[in-house]
């Protein structure tokens, strides 16, 4: 088959790859110009790049709704576009285009978690595996029939970081399957169950601030969702932003009110959490490892040399 691939970062360069490793052609690329958005400086192998090296035509777009872009798309006469991680909306003039349509990679397990970042989303919600779907696109986002899945487990000391690696090592195997069974005729298409549907936004430095309401559980997990290289979770102490590299549920329980910075436990300290942690029935959090803005990291008791005080989300 003829082969038309939309994609950018790290996901669309395992993409591309898979496409030139298939055997099938790849016709033309598009990609989007590099961006110094703080989601899109990480994980950013360069797909224009890789099809340079390989002499695939590339063309570079912010959004793909010029006569330009779809008169090339044309021209190159794909039976099959495959898209992965494409920031903007393709119109049906394009997805619809090929006779097979366009088959979407998504890092996640539709129809759950559609939409943005899913991995860190997802281990924030305490998901027991993720994983990479292979789906028919239309004109809702990341609502097409779902051609193929692959899912690994979530442990319970797994970062946003490992799933990444984890996941993007799926997507070569998919594409390579999901082109087989297209291209032999032997493709099933199953349309996504939109009662278990979930749509997430793109993240933005907002939604790295730190809530001392949520439980000590749901906090551990937003901490390591936001593991670097991603833009860690984040407090302020004494008026200034403060990080949290590294942090655990308490052993012990402790009562008063949520961001109060308590107690030494073991390697770290506790600051009280939860909306109802004035029951005294909640463990805390143990805050092990900080990064101030200057970029010190320092263990929490070296940070935190005396008890008291409060970690706020503002200010």
């Amino acid at each position: 088959m003829r082969v038309v691939m939309f994609g950018y970062q790290t996901w669309g360069h395992r993409t591309l790859q898979a496409l030139l490793d298939s055997g099938h052609g790849v016709a033309l690329v598009v990609t989007h110009p590099r961006s110094e958005h703080a989601y899109e400086r990480i994980w950013s192998d360069s797909v224009a790049g890789l099809a340079d090296k390989h002499g695939v035509p590339v063309l570079l777009r912010n959004r793909p709704d010029d006569a330009e872009l779809l008169r090339a798309v044309r021209e190159a006469e794909p039976d099959i576009i495959v898209a992965n991680n494409w920031r903007t909306w393709l119109p049906p003039e394009i997805f619809d285009l090929p006779r097979h349509g366009t088959l979407n990679i998504h890092d996640s397990l539709l129809p759950a978690y559609a939409g943005f970042s899913p991995l860190i989303w997802a281990l924030i919600n305490g998901e027991k595996e993720v994983g990479v779907t292979a789906h028919r696109m239309n004109a809702e986002l990341d609502m097409g029939d779902i051609l193929l899945q692959r899912r690994v487990p979530v442990g319970p000391a797994d970062t946003a970081t490992d799933l990444f690696h984890r996941t993007v090592d799926l997507i070569g195997p998919l594409v390579a399957d999901s082109l087989d069974l297209v291209s032999s005729g032997r493709a099933v298409w199953t349309p996504q169950d939109t009662a278990r549907s979930s749509f997430f936004h793109k993240r933005s430095p907002e939604d790295s601030r730190i809530d001392w309401t949520w439980p000590a559980d749901a906090l551990e997990r937003f901490v390591r969702a936001q593991s670097d290289p991603y833009p860690n979770a984040f407090t302020h102490h004494r008026g200034r932003r403060l990080r949290i590299v590294s942090a655990r549920v308490s052993r012990g329980r402790y009562g008063g009110t949520p961001g109060r910075i308590f107690i030494r436990e073991g390697d770290g300290v506790v600051v009280v959490a939860g909306a109802e942690a004035r029951s005294g029935r909640l463990p805390g959090l143990v805050v092990r490892r900080v990064r101030t803005e200057d970029g010190l990291e320092l263990a929490a008791p070296e940070y935190f040399r005396t008890m008291g005080g409060y970690l706020t989300g503002r200010p």
